[in-house]
Formats: structure tokens, sequence, C-alpha cells
């Protein structure tokens, strides 16, 4: 059976952009986890997994409590959507590799070929990722769905 589909990056380049949409609208407040939740689909816990990293990185800042929430703590543009990836899903494989019996052949020989092709596929996604900045998310995202 498959595995579920890692949606972490995907979250927080969604919360990242909505983030510096609210700022670029002039909007100075803080955004909670259920508003968040609201607009990613996701479970507000979901959301705060998804933004510990980036909070402990500094692009985004908390604050707890009544009238609490989350704000960017970076310029948009500064934020590379590589480094997000990074952040969020680190050094997990992009092909959802699995461990196979090391006891037939054809599953360590396999593995091994998966596991380059694996590095070779991070490194072009990682590559394409670099380029592109949330400000440029958000600037995509206006234009596209005005």
């Amino acid at each position: 059976m498959p595995s579920p589909t890692n949606t972490q990056f995907a979250v927080a380049v969604h919360v990242l952009t909505y983030l510096a949409g609210t700022a670029a609208a002039g909007e100075h407040r803080s955004v909670s986890s259920d508003e968040f939740a609201a607009s990613t689909n996701v479970t507000p816990v979901h959301v705060r997994r998804v933004l510990g990293p980036l909070r402990d990185a500094g692009l985004v800042t908390s604050k707890p409590g009544q009238g609490g929430g989350w704000v960017l703590g970076a310029d948009p543009a500064s934020i590379s959507v590589e480094r997000v990836w990074d952040l969020v899903r680190g050094d997990e494989p992009v092909l959802g590799l699995h461990g196979p019996n090391p006891d037939c052949p054809v599953g360590r020989g396999v593995q091994a070929v998966l596991e380059e092709l694996d590095r070779a596929v991070a490194a072009r996604v990682r590559a394409e990722l670099a380029g592109i900045s949330i400000a440029d998310l958000l600037q995509q995202t206006l234009v596209d769905h005005s």
C-alpha cells in the first residue's frame, strides 16, 4: 500500500505566500493556525508542525495566546523555495524509497540504483527551486488567479 503524500512543503509554501500576501495588502496582523488550516485544508496541528522549522529558521515568528498567531519574519524576496524545501523535507527521499528485504539480491541491487537516482532527482529539484522566492510565487499567484 502506498504511503501518504508528504504535504509539508506545499503547506509551508502556501502559508509563507499567504503571509507575504497579507503583508503586501497592508494587513499588519498575526494569522492564526486556524485561519491557515482553513486556507490549506489541513488541521491546525499540521500547520503548526510545518511552521515549527520555519520559526526556528527565522522565516516566521509566532505569538501565543488570544490574538496571537504567525507573522512573516523575513523579506519574501529573500526566502528561496529551496530553503523551504530544505527546512521541511531535509534529506527525505524524493522518490519515496522503501526498505527491501536485505536477503534479496534484486532488492539490494535495485535499492542502490534507486538511491542514486533519488540523489540525482533531488539535486534537480533543488536547482529548480533555488531560483524561486516566496515573493515570486506571490506575484505569480496574484497574476494567475486574479
